[in-house]
């Protein structure tokens, strides 16, 4: 992998990520921006002890644009955009129109490809593992900020989970505190360690391994699984066998196989509904340990994939009982969502 640093006419830092050694990236951004302007701010819910970012700048962003003017493609043909090569493999910079900036965090976007028409199940498998390098590289740089408590990979894919860019992309959060999900998980992870004196990531992987309904997909390196209380209609958790922190401790193994289970998972989530369906909404989460907690290294990444579509043209709305008191409520048994994923590998 090469990594070319520079940065755009307004300042913000861009980074391409090329699995050849011998490009060169010298394109220089012609656009005539203004320097970023932004009002990020961090609030402390008293009540319920969480953050809340607020960024009312973030009303001006780019919304839906047409696909001859989406500035996530390269800057080809007289037209500028994000990205002032004429092509690129992988591509991260610093958001324009970020929800956490300076001292409340960093928003960055991730560019997958530069096929607007693609997605990330369409990568090769070298392709995704270019772009977990990125990540990787991302999250190592990201943690030597001095605001960042947690580094967080994720990608939403499908205009019903809000989407308003078309083209493949993800986003990395670097938030300037542990957040909630992850407080849950670290209170969960101790509280079992002290009832068993195990580990809780763990001890999930085995029993999921051992009770074997929910695995959908196995490696020498990875597994996949839906959670024995899945949340969500198709949630499938995605686990190395060896367990790590975050994405730098993963060893050669995991990473080359990686891109292999990840991209035929992706591939099945498209198929759960049918041919003819539109590609299946998801969003795709890495959930790595914060910084300068107490027990980091026993907690486990491990990447979370779900939908919000529940069957062919039904979304799973985020209601009264979830919005109002967070108790979720699944119309699909876990198990039935094992099989079907199972089950789409052959069609």
């Amino acid at each position: 992998m090469k990594k070319t640093v520079t940065t755009l006419a307004d300042g913000r830092e861009l980074l391409y990520y090329d699995s050849r050694d011998d490009v060169v990236r010298d394109a220089v951004d012609r656009r005539p921006l203004d320097a970023v302007s932004t009002s990020s701010e961090i609030r402390r819910d008293p009540l319920l002890g969480d953050s809340v970012a607020i960024a009312s700048h973030r009303q001006g962003r780019t919304y839906h644009p047409p696909a001859d003017e989406c500035p996530l493609c390269p800057s080809r043909d007289g037209r500028l955009s994000e990205i002032p090569d004429d092509r690129y493999d992988v591509v991260v910079f610093e958001n324009r129109f970020p929800s956490l900036a300076g001292d409340s965090g960093r928003c960055e976007v991730v560019c997958f490809t530069s096929d607007h028409d693609a997605s990330f199940a369409d990568l090769t498998e070298e392709q995704a593992a270019l772009v977990l390098d990125a990540w990787t590289d991302r999250t190592a740089e990201l943690a030597g900020f001095d605001q960042v408590k947690q580094v967080f990979c994720f990608e939403n894919r499908g205009a019903e989970i809000g989407v308003t860019l078309g083209h493949p992309h993800g986003q990395i959060y670097a938030y300037p505190f542990v957040t909630p999900r992850t407080e849950l998980m670290l209170r969960s992870m101790e509280a079992h360690r002290e009832r068993t004196g195990g580990n809780l990531f763990d001890d999930i992987v085995a029993r999921e391994l051992a009770d074997g309904d929910r695995v959908v997909l196995t490696g020498e390196h990875w597994v996949a699984f839906v959670p024995y209380a899945a949340h969500w209609p198709y949630e499938v958790h995605l686990h190395p066998r060896r367990r790590v922190p975050d994405l730098r401790e993963l060893d050669e193994g995991a990473r080359t196989e990686f891109a292999q289970i990840y991209l035929e998972l992706l591939r099945r989530f498209d198929r759960i509904f049918g041919p003819g369906e539109p590609p299946t909404p998801y969003i795709a989460a890495w959930h790595q340990a914060p910084f300068g907690v107490p027990g980091r290294e026993e907690f486990g990444l491990h990447l979370e994939l779900f939908t919000i579509r529940r069957t062919s043209g039904k979304l799973k709305f985020l209601a009264g009982s979830e919005s109002g008191m967070s108790v979720f409520i699944n119309d699909v048994p876990p198990e039935a969502a094992a099989q079907r994923l199972r089950e789409v590998a052959s069609e």
